[in-house]
């Protein structure tokens, strides 16, 4: 018991030190304070002008309906290109065209190969009539610099049109 009690009063020597340091040197805090309190603050930016709403009133008189459309509609009974669904995908249409890169030709018994690679590094080897891209793209050409694609792209209206797209020799 005695020890516990010598103990107690060790301990309670050992923070008084502790307990003292927090009550002072709060002067020079307060100084600083008014200090700050007393110097003048620039004014706030004036709040920016609001304009008033001025209204619209649609006269319908001669312009045509906002709920039409402003070219004509195609039927669906379209007879220009189409895709092809039954045709079986190729494994380079899985590939965004802009993604693919011609890294070299190939010519073997008088037939010239194009050389694609991939976003992930595999290298196809094509021919023209081969698919490529999203857009049921198909290679109509190849030389040594590009390979020339028709793409099928929808035209909005139920149809679709064909646009000329290539994959260009990649520069390292």
């Amino acid at each position: 018991m005695k020890a516990s009690r010598i103990m107690l009063w060790v301990v309670l020597i050992a923070l008084l030190p502790v307990v003292t340091g927090c009550g002072g040197g709060t002067g020079e805090l307060k100084k600083e304070l008014d200090e700050r309190r007393k110097r003048q603050g620039s004014q706030p930016a004036p709040l920016p002008q609001i304009k008033t709403y001025e209204s619209f009133q649609y006269d319908p008189i001669g312009l045509r309906s906002p709920f039409q459309p402003s070219f004509p509609v195609v039927s669906s009974t379209n007879t220009g290109p189409r895709p092809d669904i039954h045709r079986s995908r190729e494994f380079l249409e899985n590939y965004p065209l802009d993604t693919l890169k011609l890294v070299g030709t190939l010519r073997q018994a008088g037939i010239t190969y194009g050389l694609v690679q991939t976003k992930d590094g595999l290298v196809h080897r094509v021919l023209p009539g081969n698919h490529v891209g999203q857009n049921d793209g198909r290679i109509t050409a190849i030389t040594d610099a590009r390979i020339s694609v028709i793409e099928l792209v929808s035209n909005g209206a139920g149809g679709y049109v064909e646009r000329p797209a290539a994959i260009q020799l990649a520069s390292n």
